[in-house]
């Protein structure tokens, strides 16, 4: 299950806390100006997802670095194209003479298509970027129970949208089946995931075909949650987002404009309110919220705007 947690305040800039159940790391997307992002937090994290590095999405990478130096382990770093090189030159622009080797690991993961990411990693204290491999895939960080994937949206520059989705589980229930466990129970599992239908299984002397015990599979729909932000409220935009987030149980999207500001949001290449409840509508989110307004806007303002996105739902 994934928990997302906005560690700024509404008068700041955007930064997200993913902690994911029984998982050691955690998870930030976007480096915002985030007065509740705590050393701890910064010590905890395995993975950072950028979606752009426009100022108010990037400007905390530093506080990230200040306090993961030292801590001798590996962070991923993911996001746009060219994202590696934004790291290394927020990273050069300090004085490194007394840390040493393997202090902290930067590994960047830079996306480029929608299927075509680089790997680079980034190491003290001369912090040269080095290019480790090319991978074709959809997904951009990938752990036992769970994957993230992405896909690119327009911001007048690319802006990634990250989707954390759980792994199906299935279940047993040897209580009901009448059968004493064994290894017939993980057979049928792997039978099951892997659409071996008419494999025979052999339980207590006898032969089963897999697709007659299904019956007494449970499967269990993993947890998901989406986080898209800036973005043009365009067709094209919208399609994209419908492609990879229909359904998904929670979802954080901007809105950064109300609707009376829509001409500001088409020029800036941003939503507004209505537009983003509306796509949320589309891919039948069950718990959609809307995150990152316009600092423009004063408290009354943001509560108006909050109520034209749950309106348009």
């Amino acid at each position: 299950m994934f928990t997302p947690e906005l560690k700024n305040n509404p008068n700041e800039d955007i930064s997200v806390m993913v902690k994911v159940s029984n998982y050691g790391g955690s998870f930030l997307c976007d480096c915002g100006d985030a007065s509740n992002l705590t050393i701890k937090d910064c010590h905890e994290l395995e993975a950072v997802f950028i979606s752009h590095t426009h100022i108010d999405h990037f400007i905390n990478f530093d506080t990230l670095l200040r306090h993961q130096i030292g801590l001798q382990k590996r962070v991923i770093i993911c996001g746009p194209k060219d994202i590696a090189k934004q790291v290394q030159a927020r990273i050069l622009g300090y004085t490194w003479n007394l840390i040493q080797e393997g202090a902290i690991i930067y590994e960047i993961r830079e996306i480029l298509d929608e299927n075509t990411i680089n790997v680079f990693e980034i190491i003290p204290p001369v912090w040269d970027l080095k290019k480790i491999k090319t991978i074709k895939s959809d997904a951009i960080f990938t752990a036992k129970t769970f994957d993230v994937k992405f896909t690119i949206l327009d911001h007048k520059t690319p802006s990634i949208s990250y989707l954390f989705k759980e792994f199906d589980t299935v279940k047993l229930n040897i209580k009901d089946s009448g059968f004493k466990g064994g290894i017939w129970a993980r057979q049928l599992k792997e039978c099951f995931e892997n659409n071996l239908d008419a494999t025979e299984i052999e339980i207590e002397g006898n032969k089963y075909v897999a697709k007659d015990l299904y019956h007494l599979l449970e499967q269990k729909k993993g947890d998901s949650f989406g986080i898209i932000m800036d973005h043009a409220a365009n067709e094209e935009n919208h399609a994209k987002i419908e492609e990879l987030f229909s359904e998904v149980n929670t979802v954080f999207i901007e809105a950064f404009y109300k609707d009376e500001d829509k001409e500001a949001a088409m020029l800036n290449y941003h939503s507004y309110a209505s537009a983003s409840g509306e796509i949320m509508k589309r891919c039948k989110i069950k718990n959609p919220i809307p995150v990152h307004y316009s600092r423009k806007y004063n408290t009354e303002e943001v509560e108006e705007l909050k109520k034209e996105f749950v309106n348009s739902l």
